[in-house]
């Protein structure tokens, strides 16, 4: 592949003068992959560097070390050097396959360097882009900063190395263009983004190629984090190769160049392409049961992340001599300005490359830019590039010893990750809609149901009324057209009667026996009558009874009725818990939204030690536990692996009060060390120190038994034990008894560290440890109340927590045990532990209604004001402001007292 030389009069358009022999019989099986940490050569140890002496030194968190990576690649002789140099040999000579170079001081001696890599002049853009760049590419599409840069004499290849285009040879792209292609294809246009910023450095000025009329960027450096930006800067995203190779020429046609001796079309500036790139982390799903629906479940999605990351590709322009370049009037500015940014960069590498306690940063913006590249958490990859001519030798031993002190600087490589807030918001509200979409589909269904049932008994016990009625009826009818005949036939029998009687009388005695015998006959047909009359009556009961039974069979209709009305109640008490799952859903969403925003803060400050937890240690555990003994750890560790910890333990029960006194200080340092307090539990020394705690009072016994109690409380499972043995009164009754503070001090620290146990917020209560806490305050000692108040605090937020989770509900017991009035008191104590701890409270306080009438009565307003305001920590400061805006009684009363905040 041709490189660059120093006779062409475009800069990427075609080569710079001259051309590269092809590299004969290179194939790709010979390219080696670089490692993910470089290697050290053994000729010159690299020792680890310390923080403070970084170009771009970071936080404190973990990292991986990389050092940075240094190629050097020669330039073939141009037509000039051929001409000129034809009777002398190259001032170097190139090792390839043992990574060295070879630099002739003169005909007999020699100087040997070596390096990462070691590109031929023959050496393809292909094979120096997967030397140099490529894992630089890999690893910002990992989350990691990274940083590729060109150094060397003008008229060394930089700018071919570095930018060539390649429009007309695609062979011939330089690392820019191909770094882009494989970031391009490395993520997905749906999830990721990736913008570019072109920038050039003339002049110590920082203008933007993309943007000529903004010619003078400023550079914002974060206070907390150290980090530069330049907000001021153009950022055009990035959606296909052919927008970026666009980019590319509109900023090359600004950047600032000029014709040397030494170079037709020599940079005049250092050319800065940083690459910004966006990734979202997916992750897997986990599905949760429903409790009370086996059926249905909901997904819970993992925490998105999202890395940032930012490639930065330098083109650095040439250092030179005037009396070689010719330079010469504003030229000859430009050559200053530029030999003095490359002078201010190689002060900060040897200064990191020998520990030096103070970089000189600020004596260039271009080391400004570059403070995250050397000595920072950027990976790193500079390629030195150097001519073959004689007459040039001091500028290719300059540009090398530059290499050999950059290989020695060692970075800390850091992934750039957060959460990704709004990602999960969204799947949660999408989830959510899909629930409730599922719940209303089910309950029309249900409704439906029911009204189809109801519509079909309604139909039933109309047929059933109306067949009733049809048959009541016809049987009545019968019943009235039987009884009319019967009373005619009487009345035609009863006329018959009345004239045979008359005839009788005519008749005589004649007729008397036809009529007594007509008359046996009429009372003969009375009776019948009488006997036709109740069957009627009985058919009438009968009709009746019937009547009653389809009575009857309408009120088993009311019982389906009923029944259905019941499977109506069931629903709706189903419904009921569906609302409630929902409700449940938004609450947690509300709680991991502001738990991630309080994890965030704490991430922000940098300051592990100074965030707050519910399980947070007594500060000075260690001090208080190795009192006695010399105060080291080896040698406790040595006697329990010699004596053994059961029968250190043992001696606790000795009669001897000094052997005892010493194996309870014994235990207490064993329990000072994390590792040791499961052991110690498991061999039943947490029941002892409590049995000492119950039975002594030698002050000392009480003491250290108390400080390994609080050591031990630091364990979930010891913290369980020691509530179950009556830890809690023995520790009240230890704290009513005790007068001296550094007792005081343990006690309140073992009540502290249970204070922050969720499980234990009841027995606490209940056992008189709240009480106990706030007996200890008569001691004064401002230790002692420091505990007291980290005991509050831990015991405020799990309250809070459990209130709205729903597992509690009322008032604060910290309130109903008397505790706002001394919070109040201390809220603004001068002692920095004391308040930080009591701000804490109060706010976890103000989250919850039901407490906000008592906190104003007892002036804690005033102080969650101040807070919001005046609090030296950003976190808890919005924690409080966040409080007073969303409680409508605070906001309420401060609209009264005509507060501003």
């Amino acid at each position: 592949m041709a490189m660059a030389s120093s006779s062409s009069s475009s800069r990427n358009g075609g080569t710079r003068g001259g051309s590269m022999r092809p590299m004969s019989g290179a194939t790709s099986s010979n390219l080696r992959s670089s490692s993910f940490k470089s290697r050290i050569p053994s000729s010159a140890p690299l020792p680890r560097r310390s923080s403070s002496a970084a170009l771009g030194a970071g936080g404190g968190d973990n990292g991986v070390p990389g050092r940075v990576r240094v190629a050097v690649r020669l330039r073939p002789r141009n037509a000039d050097e051929c001409v000129a140099d034809a009777d002398f040999a190259d001032c170097v000579e190139l090792q390839p396959e043992l990574k060295r170079l070879k630099l002739r001081k003169n005909n007999w001696d020699t100087e040997t360097y070596e390096f990462d890599d070691v590109l031929t002049e023959s050496a393809s853009q292909k094979r120096v882009y997967q030397v140099v760049a490529k894992p630089v590419v890999e690893s910002v599409l990992e989350g990691y900063n990274g940083t590729v840069m060109a150094y060397g004499q003008t008229g060394t290849g930089k700018t071919f190395t570095l930018g060539r285009l390649g429009d007309e040879d695609t062979a011939a792209r330089g690392i820019m263009v191909r770094s882009m292609e494989d970031i391009i294809s490395g993520t997905s246009l749906d999830t990721d983004s990736i913008s570019v910023s072109y920038l050039q450095l003339y002049m110590e000025t920082i203008q933007d190629l993309l943007d000529p009329s903004n010619d003078n960027i400023a550079i914002v450096e974060d206070p907390k984090t150290g980090d530069v930006s330049l907000p001021g800067a153009t950022h055009v995203e990035i959606r296909n190769q052919q927008n970026f190779l666009e980019l590319l020429h509109l900023g090359e046609t600004h950047r600032v160049a000029a014709n040397t001796k030494l170079n037709t079309e020599s940079s005049r500036s250092h050319a800065i392409l940083m690459v910004h790139v966006k990734r979202s982390v997916v992750e897997n799903e986990d599905s949760v049961s429903n409790d009370t629906d086996n059926s249905s479940h909901f997904v819970r999605p993992s925490k998105p992340l999202v890395r940032r990351s930012k490639l930065v590709l330098v083109d650095l322009a040439g250092s030179e001599r005037v009396h070689k370049s010719g330079s010469e009037g504003h030229m000859l500015e430009e050559a200053k300005s530029i030999n003095l940014s490359l002078s201010a960069l190689g002060k900060c590498i040897n200064a990191i490359a020998e520990n030096s306690p103070h970089v000189p940063l600020r004596d260039s913006k271009l080391t400004r830019l570059l403070r995250d590249s050397f000595g920072g958490t950027a990976r790193t990859s500079l390629i030195v590039t150097i001519g073959p001519s004689p007459r040039h030798r001091g500028e290719t031993t300059s540009t090398i010893l530059f290499g050999q002190r950059a290989m020695k600087v060692e970075n800390m490589l850091k992934i750039k990750e957060e959460f990704d807030y709004k990602s999960l918001s969204k799947k949660l509200e999408v989830q959510l809609d899909k629930v409730i979409a599922e719940n209303e589909r089910q309950l029309k269904a249900f409704d439906d149901d029911v009204e189809r049932i109801n519509q079909q008994a309604q139909n039933r016990i109309s047929e059933v009324e109306k067949n009733f009625a049809e048959a009541l009826e016809k049987e009545k009818l019968k019943c009235q057209m039987e009884y009319m005949e019967s009373v005619k036939k009487l009345e035609e029998k009863l006329i018959t009667n009345q004239r045979n009687h008359e005839n009788g009388k005519r008749n005589g005695e004649v007729n008397s026996v036809v009529t007594t015998a007509e008359l046996t006959k009429l009372k003969e047909s009375l009776e019948e009558e009488i006997k036709l009359r109740k069957a009627a009556e009985e058919e009438v009961n009968k009709l009746r009874s019937q009547s009653t039974l389809k009575t009857r069979s309408g009120e088993g209709e009311d019982a389906g009725i009923s029944r259905l009305q019941k499977l109506l109640e069931d629903e709706a008490l189903q419904k009921k818990k569906l609302e409630e799952e929902v409700t449940i859903l938004r609450s947690q969403l509300v709680q991991l939204t502001f738990e991630a925003d309080q994890m965030r803060r704490c991430l922000d400050r940098d300051a592990p030690g100074n965030s707050y937890s519910g399980t947070d240690s007594l500060p000075s555990r260690h001090s208080q536990a190795r009192e006695s003994v010399n105060g080291q750890k080896a040698p406790f560790a040595t006697l329990c692996e010699q004596v053994g910890l059961q029968k250190i333990l043992q001696l606790l029960e000795s009669d001897d009060a000094n052997i005892r006194i010493h194996a309870v200080k014994v235990v207490a340092n064993l329990a000072a060390e994390e590792a040791n307090q499961e052991k110690i539990v498991e061999a039943g020394g947490l029941v002892s120190l409590l049995m000492l705690l119950r039975s002594y009072e030698d002050e000392t016994v009480r003491r250290v038994a108390a400080g390994a109690i609080a050591n031990l409380a630091m364990n979930e499972v010891s913290q369980q034990l020691i509530v179950d043995q009556g830890g809690i009164s023995l520790l009240a009754l230890t704290a009513a008894d005790a007068e001296d503070p550094q007792t005081l001090r343990m006690v309140a620290g073992a009540i502290a560290n249970l204070c922050g146990n969720d499980k234990l917020q009841a027995r606490l209560w209940s056992d008189g440890g709240i009480k106990a806490l706030l007996g200890m305050v008569r001691c004064g000692h401002p230790d002692v109340l420091a505990q007291v108040a980290r005991g509050i605090a831990n015991f405020a937020k799990c309250e809070s927590r459990a209130t709205t989770q729903g597992v509690k509900s009322g008032r604060s017991l910290l309130i109903e045990d008397g505790a706002l009035p001394w919070i109040v008191q201390h809220a603004n104590d001068e002692a920095a532990p004391i308040r930080r701890h009591i701000e804490l409270a109060l706010c976890h306080l103000a989250q919850h209604e039901v407490n906000a009438k008592e906190m104003i009565s007892g002036g804690a307003l005033w102080e969650l004001v101040r807070i919001s305001k005046e609090c030296s920590r950003e976190d808890i400061r919005s924690l409080a402001h966040r409080t007073l805006s969303s409680s409508p009684v605070f906001r309420s009363e401060i609209r009264r007292l005509g507060i501003h905040f």
